[in-house]
């Protein structure tokens, strides 16, 4: 085959896969074939070769749209996270968990401890994975999941609004306790949770103990309610008291005063 008449097959190929939908396969399909001919693969081996190129960059783009859609503050990975600043945490739990199995299990993670101790690190982290497994996640702080629903009751589009949230696979709540809520706000939350309870897999983040969550939830009966279904066959984590972040400031003072130190010294 000529140069000119390989053009125009190359060009008439790539057509088709815009067509069809197969970006992936239309770039590499010119590659794949040199490596084929080069390592005499057959027909098959190199349409083998073609159609896994293109799962694969589907995967991707699959995992990049769930991470997108899960609007995490910040994109972090267990791999980011100093498991030896965080002495109370279990590394092989946590990694366990980015398994899987208490999303299929529809059980609560519930991280505790004081402000600095990584829990919407982790948080985000478990989202992530989840991501990576292709599920649907989604990560939000309360204060800003009880807003959602309190202008959704405006337009009346809280049922609608429900649905959607139980829809996520994996739903994280950061910040329970940071802010109370008022009676409309906490009895949102309380909906959230609820209709997730042995249905689909949540993750909370709180600094305070669950005997001090009357301080979000004004009422007694329904901040017991609302313990009860966080902590039934919960994975309960804490984090801790010392903040990881105040002390990871406080060495890095201390390395750019001993740096400061040495470049005066040679003046």
């Amino acid at each position: 085959m000529s140069e000119q008449s390989a053009a125009v097959v190359e060009s008439i190929v790539r057509q088709h896969c815009k067509t069809l939908h197969l970006p992936t396969l239309g770039s590499q399909s010119v590659r794949l074939a040199t490596e084929a001919i080069k390592g005499k693969q057959s027909h098959m081996e190199y349409l083998e070769a073609l159609l896994a190129a293109e799962v694969e960059e589907r995967e991707r783009r699959t995992v990049e749209r769930r991470i997108r859609e899960a609007h995490l503050p910040k994109v972090k990975t267990l791999e980011d996270f100093d498991f030896s600043q965080a002495p109370t945490i279990s590394a092989a739990q946590i990694r366990d968990l980015a398994e899987g199995g208490y999303i299929d299990r529809a059980e609560p993670v519930v991280l505790t401890g004081d402000c600095g101790t990584g829990k919407t690190h982790l948080a985000t982290a478990l989202c992530v994975a989840a991501c990576r497994q292709r599920r649907r996640a989604r990560f939000t702080t309360a204060t800003a999941l009880v807003n959602e629903f309190v202008e959704a009751r405006q337009d009346n589009r809280v049922s609608r609004l429900l649905s959607r949230w139980f829809r996520y696979e994996l739903v994280a709540i950061d910040e329970v306790g940071y802010v109370p809520l008022a009676d409309v706000g906490a009895e949102f939350l309380y909906q959230v949770v609820s209709e997730r309870t042995e249905r689909a897999a949540l993750v909370i983040t709180t600094n305070l103990g669950f005997s001090e969550w009357t301080q979000v939830f004004a009422n007694a009966r329904l901040c017991k309610a609302m313990v009860d279904r966080v902590t039934d066959r919960a994975h309960i984590i804490d984090t801790g008291k010392e903040s990881y972040r105040f002390r990871r400031t406080l060495e890095s003072r201390k390395r750019k005063s001993k740096t400061a130190g040495r470049d005066g010294s040679h003046e």
